[in-house]
């Protein structure tokens, strides 16, 4: 008995979550989806004089994070996952090549087509899990004698569903209709909001040619991955000529000519090896911190949230850090995530003047899960300088998102996700 109670109970909060959900979804929905849509089309038709050239761009990014935000909540709230699969775009590329590119990317209309869905079908899909929780109050409240406000019982005032209400005994009969709705939105609102984010992946997602698609997202992340690994590697060769090699250069020539004066000019001699010492030892601290920026120890030593909340103490603003993995992420992806939010702290410190900031590390549903929070002036967008394109690109490579909200004053959340299991 006990556990049934317990059990009516925990089905009871979530058709209750699952109802607020959907009603934030279809207002949220509606509101952006209207107003990102129309902004498109206006960008759009701009095109032909110019000013859509340099709008168009703007606007098809912040669908992209719309979109992107969408695919969050549908992960984390019902496990749904909508891969994106956009065209990465040159780094410093100019007003006109960015609006080509992302026009020719399929992933584009798509986006824009999703929009016509969420604000028409989509808001109906987001909005019956409230509805199902709701609309049983009515009927109670009938049956309780709101009826008599629209009836004095001589004809059908108000219909409730399919109950026409003309008297207490027709109100009874509602009331006993939105017990049986109630009974029922305990199942079936869950499985209404889940729904929902499935007919989104349908069209949200990429369809005809998804395996070619993926193919060719995959061969360019691939890319994307190999260039930044020549270019580390550059860094590091460079970093080791023009840093600790040449400092071991000057020890051992400084070890030559003591060698040479160690008879003649013991005081010289003396001067010239606590130099080299000096220089070993400068050489010494440079290869541990060309060390750390490959593979940093702590890293490899205590695991992704330790790394982090390393990382969070060593920023001037207040860092709140909160952990929770239940075991370790896999080293390639372990590596991406901590260099991931390494720029994104480190764009936080430089741009947005922020005091405060708020890392939450978590693993939910086989995806590895990493907001970054601050106070910040806000206006940070993908692609526009800030890094965060790269950051993109990068956790492309694992099949990662990343999502960011960053309304003028702030605050600014910065979301990445990676598909990854733990050991």
């Amino acid at each position: 008995m006990e556990s049934q109670r317990f059990e009516a109970r925990a089905r009871g909060r979530e058709a209750l979550v699952a109802g607020a959900r959907g009603l934030l979804v279809a207002v949220t929905g509606l509101a952006g989806s209207i107003g990102l849509f129309v902004l498109t089309v206006v960008s759009l038709l701009l095109v032909p004089v110019g000013v859509g050239i340099v709008t168009t761009p703007r606007v098809l990014t912040a669908v992209r994070a719309f979109a992107d935000a969408r695919r969050l909540v549908a992960a984390r709230w019902c496990g749904v996952r909508i891969r994106p699969a956009y065209r990465p775009l040159p780094e410093g590329a100019n007003p006109w090549a960015r609006c080509s590119g992302m026009l020719r990317d399929p992933a584009t209309w798509r986006d824009v087509r999703w929009l016509l869905f969420d604000m028409t079908a989509g808001w109906i899909t987001a909005l019956l899990p409230a509805v199902l929780v709701l609309y049983p109050l009515e009927g109670f409240a009938l049956a309780l004698g709101l009826w008599r406000v629209f009836t004095d019982g001589t004809h059908v005032g108000w219909w409730y569903g399919f109950v026409p209400i003309s008297g207490q005994a027709s109100a009874l009969a509602a009331g006993a209709l939105g017990a049986v709705l109630l009974a029922a939105s305990l199942y079936l609102s869950p499985l209404l909001l889940r729904l929902h984010f499935r007919v989104t992946r349908a069209v949200l997602a990429s369809g005809e040619g998804e395996l070619a698609e993926r193919v060719r997202v995959l061969t360019e992340t691939r890319r994307e991955a190999v260039d930044t690994s020549a270019a580390e590697l550059r860094r590091i060769e460079r970093d080791l000529h023009d840093g600790a090699q040449a400092r071991l250069v000057a020890v051992g020539m400084d070890l030559g000519t003591v060698e040479a004066l160690i008879e003649k000019d013991p005081a010289r001699a003396k001067h010239l090896l606590a130099q080299a010492r000096r220089s070993s030892a400068e050489a010494l601290t440079e290869l541990r911190d060309l060390v750390r920026g490959i593979h940093p120890p702590v890293l490899a030593e205590r695991g992704l949230g330790d790394a982090i909340r390393a990382l969070a103490l060593s920023l001037p603003p207040v860092s709140e850090v909160d952990v929770d993995l239940a075991g370790r992420v896999e080293a390639p992806v372990e590596s991406a995530a901590y260099f991931a939010v390494s720029e994104v702290l480190a764009n936080a410190v430089k741009h947005s003047g922020a005091d405060r900031l708020w890392i939450d590390v978590h693993h939910r549903d086989g995806t590895l899960r990493i907001t970054v929070t601050d106070n910040g002036r806000g206006g940070a967008r993908v692609g526009a300088g800030s890094g965060l394109g790269g950051i993109e690109r990068r956790l492309g490579t694992f099949d990662g998102v990343l999502a960011v909200s960053s309304p003028a004053g702030g605050p600014t959340r910065v979301t990445l996700e990676i598909p990854c299991v733990l050991s």
